[in-house]
C-alpha cells in the first residue's frame, strides 16, 4: 500500500467499502461495535477478505481471544501481522 494513510482510517474505509457504503468510515472511527453500526455477516466476510488482501494477514473469524467488533480490534489484528 503506497500511501501514508494511518491504518485506523484505512481500515474504517475498508469497513465502509465492505458494507457497500451502508456504514460510513466516520461512524466506524467514532468507535463502538461494528455490528451495532450495521455491519452484517456478509459485510464482515467481505471485510476479512479485504484485510487479508490489503495487509497480508490471516484473519480467523472464530480464533479464541480474537475480537472483530471494533476498528481498534481490527487495527490490533493487522498490527500483529
Amino acid at each position: 500500500m503506497g500511501t501514508t494513510t494511518d491504518p485506523r482510517s484505512r481500515i474504517a474505509a475498508l469497513v465502509s467499502e465492505a458494507t457497500g457504503g451502508e456504514v460510513s468510515a466516520v461512524d466506524v472511527l467514532g468507535g463502538g461495535s461494528l455490528m451495532a453500526l450495521g455491519v452484517d455477516s456478509l459485510g464482515l466476510l467481505r471485510l476479512v477478505d479485504a484485510l487479508e488482501l490489503e495487509y497480508g494477514v490471516e484473519v480467523e473469524l472464530t480464533a479464541p481471544g480474537q475480537r472483530l467488533d471494533t476498528v481498534d480490534d481490527l487495527v490490533a489484528i493487522v498490527a500483529r501481522g
